[in-house]
């Protein structure tokens, strides 16, 4: 276990809503560990002088938007996740700087293989945006390696054909509102929890999407979600995900990896599950 601070915080722009609080102080308490974790706003501009003010206690920092990208700038080193994303939601702080982690992508593959779906050859993500990236980085760590990106504007979603590219994947992109062609036995969907959609494009997505797993938390369910009742389909809360990101998260701020296993792990992420679905 590294030595060194105790106190840890989420950043983000907004922050009040944020639930990680609540599950890494279930985390460290099962832990018996007797660490603080605090909540904070802090934007793009403020970010840098925020981090430069933190005392010598502070051991690290879990970021949500809109940081990630200057987090990601900020790091000395970056896990694989985060350097091909270019996305960094979780700074650990050492000596030599602060270290980079992306645990977005873990957390949705191990989210999506919790709810029992495996072995998908073809797969849909539904929009373009930072999420989309850490999705098709998911879906890659789950063997999938034909991929479609069903974007508002496509031309947004050239870079995730790029990173397809570059990690072995074929991505085809289309326009949201297209006819859907194909069949695919998982959609994931990385749109705002309270985008609006066309009910006719949702039906059209659920109808050949197989299972829907949508990175949403709140706003549930979704315009996506409702098609996929509609057409008796399994749709997926996505708060799984936030659960399985924080406990890595968790790894790194105990042990400064996000691959070593927590001591008795199979109790600390179900008593964090419990913690944000008892309400």
């Amino acid at each position: 276990m590294l030595s060194g601070g105790r106190s840890l915080q989420v950043w983000g722009d907004p922050i009040a809503h944020s639930l990680s609080p609540r599950l890494h102080d279930t985390a460290y308490r099962v832990l018996g560990l007797d660490w603080s974790y605090g909540r904070r706003r802090v934007d793009e501009d403020s970010f840098a002088a925020e981090v430069a003010g933190l005392g010598p206690d502070a051991r690290g920092l879990s970021l949500t938007m809109p940081l990630k990208r200057v987090a990601h700038a900020a790091s000395v080193t970056r896990n694989r996740h985060a350097e091909l994303s270019g996305a960094v939601n979780t700074l650990l702080f050492t000596a030599g700087g602060p270290h980079g982690f992306n645990t977005d992508v873990a957390g949705i593959a191990a989210d999506v293989r919790f709810h029992g779906v495996r072995d998908v050859g073809r797969a849909r993500i539904v929009g373009s945006g930072a999420t989309a990236t850490s999705a098709l980085l998911a879906l890659d760590a789950l063997g999938v390696r034909d991929v479609e990106v069903a974007a508002r504007r496509p031309e947004r979603a050239a870079p995730l054909a790029a990173l397809g590219e570059r990690i072995g994947m074929r991505v085809h992109v289309a326009a949201l509102d297209a006819r859907v062609r194909d069949d695919v036995p998982l959609t994931i969907a990385t749109l705002p929890g309270g985008a609006v959609l066309d009910a006719a494009v949702c039906d059209g997505l659920a109808e050949r999407g197989g299972t829907l797993y949508d990175v949403v938390y709140g706003h549930w369910p979704t315009d996506l979600a409702r098609a996929w009742e509609r057409h008796g389909s399994r749709a997926v809360l996505g708060v799984g995900m936030l659960v399985e990101q924080a406990l890595r998260q968790v790894r790194v701020f105990v042990a400064g990896t996000d691959e070593e296993p927590l001591p008795d792990e199979p109790a600390v992420l179900n008593a964090m599950r419990a913690a944000v679905t008892e309400d």
